[in-house]
């Protein structure tokens, strides 16, 4: 694997991003969606704690909307447009052209959450926080949100819609959330076996996140991340790879 070509590619696509309004709008509505949600919906100030609980419990539901409109466009635009010929044609594989594009809408989706940092200052200036939860925390919602880039990118690729693709993104991002929600947990825990449960709940972006952001940075949780990460960017090297002459 060549780091040479990955860059090239990431920093091609990063570039891109800031090419069009797409990126300026994207991340003053994830700022003012992360703002509303931390000091409204979460109630900050109501709460009287100094930690930011209230800013990231809300994250899986922000990325559930927010991630799949970048990841949209990662390999549907190319394929409608036609450059992905042109993409193929440069001296790097299929699996560095994925890579490179996921890496640069991750950074990407980094820097929007990098941009919340002022709320970090603000609860050390309010009160004394555990500063250790709240890394893990922003640790834990990165690797999420990479989670959901390799979902979304995976299926981008398997159609010229930009629409499709959010949607049907959008949909298995759900899936991936609900799995360890309250409710869904209870439901099978009515007349399915613990075992069952067990491995639905282990599937939820909710279970293990939730394990982070209280501090414990488990390397199952980790690996758990990193893992589904490469399982649909293999995924996606494959269809890529397989639609290329489409």
């Amino acid at each position: 694997m060549n780091m040479q070509s990955i860059w090239f590619i990431m920093k091609r696509e990063f570039n891109g991003y800031f090419a069009t309004p797409v990126a300026y709008v994207f991340i003053i509505i994830f700022l003012l969606l992360t703002g509303f949600s931390t000091f409204y919906v979460g109630n900050f100030f109501e709460r009287g704690e100094a930690d930011l609980y209230p800013f990231f419990s809300l994250h899986p539901w922000l990325y559930i909307l927010l991630i799949p409109a970048i990841s949209m466009r990662l390999w549907a635009e190319e394929r409608k447009s036609g450059s992905i010929e042109l993409l193929m044609t440069l001296p790097v594989s299929v699996f560095e052209a994925v890579l490179g594009k996921f890496l640069a809408a991750w950074a990407f989706t980094g820097l929007a959450l990098l941009l919340n940092f002022p709320l970090w200052l603000t609860v050390n200036y309010l009160g004394n926080p555990d500063n250790g939860v709240i890394f893990a925390s922003f640790l834990g919602s990165l690797l999420m949100a990479g989670g959901f880039l390799a979902i979304g990118s995976c299926i981008s690729a398997i159609t010229k819609n930009q629409v499709i693709a959010f949607v049907i993104s959008l949909v298995i991002s759900l899936v991936f959330v609900l799995a360890g929600f309250g409710i869904v947990i209870d439901f099978f825990a009515g007349w399915a076996p613990p075992t069952l449960v067990d491995a639905i709940s282990s599937f939820s972006f909710l279970t293990h996140f939730d394990a982070i952001s209280k501090g414990v940075i488990d390397l199952r949780d980790m690996l758990y991340f990193i893992s589904l990460i490469a399982i649909w960017l293999f995924a996606n090297a494959l269809i890529v790879n397989a639609r290329k002459a489409d």
